[in-house]
């Protein structure tokens, strides 16, 4: 008489999705489980405080390492329940059968990571949805201004909080008394505020040097005309604060394009990591569901 297992084998499928979805649901989880620590335990590392905490090259040295751990844990956990619950082949050559358990655990691997991966996704997004929610208030002229220029290059505009104050130190006057403002414009006294119309005429001007990197000498004569009137400075004192605009405009610039730079090395280093880490858990997992299925087979 035939065992009932080998009669439920002879002429089975080569795949059973059974182990497969088993031992991807314990990779998915053993992932969270460690993902989790890894973020309590960066978190802890880390400091608001200058001097303190690890540095960020240690961060994503550390990051990379427990990447690369959590694929191995995962991965060899997921592989070897796969190889371990699945339907023994009967009759099956060796070599078919080390094929098959190999390939239920690369499938195995590939399920984790696309749930993995799904669930990191929807985390990020419901976080990010928050903070744009939370950001979502409406935004200074200056800042509506810079974004409606044609031609600016997308990343090297300043904050919006940072050119507003750029702009009233524009027009800041050193006394208490009323200057004289231009027909149709509004001004807010003795501290020389300009209405949303200066305020546009002045975004315009510093998006357009901020793309282009140079400010034309006729911007240049007609900001410090602007100064002049609006706080009664001398011409010459209103070109040097024209031109300590300019300046610092350009310092903000190069810190927002460092920091651009910093982000677009990590996030390639990041992905380099990542690419590495999904690499060596899919071969971990590979070799643990063939470890898996020969120990079932042999305590058959």
């Amino acid at each position: 008489m035939v065992h009932a297992e080998t009669q439920a084998a002879v002429g089975g499928p080569a795949v059973s999705w059974g182990s497969i979805l088993a031992g991807a649901a314990v990779a998915s989880g053993v992932s969270l489980i460690l993902f989790a620590l890894g973020s309590g335990l960066g978190f802890a590392s880390t400091s608001p405080w200058a001097d303190e905490g690890a540095a960020a090259s240690a961060i994503t040295v550390m990051a990379a390492v427990w990447l690369i751990i959590t694929q191995w844990i995962a991965a060899a956990l997921g592989g070897y329940i796969a190889g371990r619950l699945r339907t023994r082949w009967v009759g099956t050559h060796h070599h078919e059968v080390f094929f098959r358990d190999t390939a239920h655990g690369l499938v195995t691997w590939a399920v984790s990571t696309v749930v993995v991966t799904v669930w990191v996704a929807t985390a990020l997004a419901a976080m990010l949805g928050g903070g744009v929610r939370a950001a979502g208030h409406p935004a200074g002229v200056e800042s509506r201004a810079a974004n409606a220029v044609s031609g600016a290059e997308p990343g090297i505009s300043l904050p919006s909080d940072v050119e507003g104050y750029a702009i009233d130190r524009l027009f800041r006057t050193s006394g208490t008394s009323d200057v004289p403002s231009h027909a149709g414009e509004e001004r807010d006294g003795a501290q020389g505020r300009v209405g949303a119309q200066g305020r546009d005429e002045v975004a315009h001007i510093l998006a357009n040097f901020l793309s282009r990197g140079a400010l034309p000498d006729s911007d240049r004569e007609y900001l410090a005309g602007m100064v002049a009137a609006r706080t009664g400075l001398t011409v010459s004192a209103a070109e040097k604060r024209v031109d300590d605009l300019v300046a610092d405009a350009a310092q903000a610039k190069s810190k927002i394009q460092a920091g651009a730079d910093v982000a677009r090395k990590a996030a390639a280093e990041s992905s380099i990591y990542l690419s590495l880490a999904l690499l060596i858990g899919a071969f971990i997992a590979s070799v643990s569901a063939a470890l898996g299925g020969r120990l079932r087979d042999q305590h058959a």
